[in-house]
């Protein structure tokens, strides 16, 4: 009790904040996430998300080899895909010389050892924009199912290390996960967003990928009925729990700085790797409020990947990567 005890004694001097602090950041920590699309010598920056950028095949290269030298050794692969090859059962998703076959391939060859994720999802191929087929209206779940199982199992003959099925589709990681075990392809681990929110901070992300839902007549505007309402927090453990018990390696929960009550109760819950998608609403927020000189950027950046982990993340899927790590490397 005080005056014996004075906390103020352990922030005295930036040396002993550092001996006792319990939160620390390196590169061990991050997933970066590439956006690929077609064609040559393209390295576009997409406007929502300044400083980050589109990589055709050729020069994804050159950046798998930039992050490797700082570090950092793990990504999570999305595509672009052509409005052409667009079509409501995602038909290119299966396509072995499609855009992410490639692209896995490619960053294979040019570091074998880099870990590669891959998002599995029909939303990049949907000419409707949903992550499932679309009847009458409504999101078809078993069908839909049906083809990410077949679209994980292309990744993993295409060299994926993990598949990440982002849909929220009921029963789709059991789903995976047989069909990869019957084509002996056990090793390939699934990375499950398996608390994936229904929310407004995807925007940027879908500009990305021209992914956005399309306002059409008997097409749902949005993705409520299968992701997540924000407004709930037991729903997340009852869906993390069915995601483990279906095989998921590691589980997610997206977005980030908004849902970390949720990342700790499933690091309080269960002994899973819990990976958090720091997404691209928040990236491009803080970017835009530095740019306005309204915030010092690196200080707010370094404070919320340090809060993620803080909350319990083991994994931080983040565009700030190669900056935070950039800043630790001084």
């Amino acid at each position: 009790m005080f005056p014996i005890r004075r906390n103020r004694r352990l922030r005295t001097t930036e040396g002993i904040r550092t001996l006792v602090r319990e939160t620390f950041i390196s590169p061990n920590d991050f997933l970066v996430p590439l956006f690929i699309v077609e064609g040559k010598n393209i390295k576009e920056e997409i406007p929502s998300m300044p400083n980050y950028y589109r990589y055709s095949l050729d020069l994804l290269k050159n950046e798998v080899k930039l992050l490797w030298d700082l570090g950092l050794k793990s990504v999570l692969l999305f595509v672009k895909a052509p409005d052409n090859l667009k079509d409501n059962k995602g038909t290119e998703a299966l396509n072995s010389e499609g855009l992410m076959q490639r692209a896995i391939k490619t960053v294979k060859d040019v570091c074998p050892d880099m870990l590669v994720m891959t998002d599995v999802a029909l939303d990049p191929y949907s000419s409707y924009g949903h992550d499932g087929i679309i009847e009458g209206g409504k999101i078809i779940n078993d069908a839909t199912v049906n083809v990410l199982a077949e679209m994980s199992l292309s990744h993993a003959q295409a060299g994926a290390d993990f598949v990440a099925p982002s849909d929220m589709m009921d029963g789709r990681i059991i789903g995976i996960r047989e069909a990869l075990d019957q084509s002996n392809f056990i090793d390939t681990g699934i990375m499950s967003y398996s608390a994936k929110y229904a929310s407004s901070f995807y925007g940027p992300f879908r500009d990305a990928l021209d992914s956005a839902p399309v306002d059409m007549n008997n097409v749902p505007k949005d993705k409520n009925t299968y992701q997540m309402d924000f407004a709930n927090r037991d729903e997340a453990i009852r869906e993390t729990e069915m995601d483990i018990n279906e095989g998921a390696d590691i589980v997610m929960v997206k977005p980030g700085l908004c849902y970390l009550d949720i990342v700790r109760d499933i690091k309080n819950t269960f002994n899973i790797p819990i990976a958090v998608y720091q997404v691209s609403g928040e990236y491009a927020m803080l970017k835009a409020a530095a740019e306005k000189g309204w915030l010092d950027h690196d200080a707010v950046m370094l404070e919320q990947v340090t809060a993620i982990k803080r909350a319990g993340a083991t994994i931080i899927a983040s565009y700030f990567a190669k900056d935070v790590v950039k800043l630790l490397n001084g």
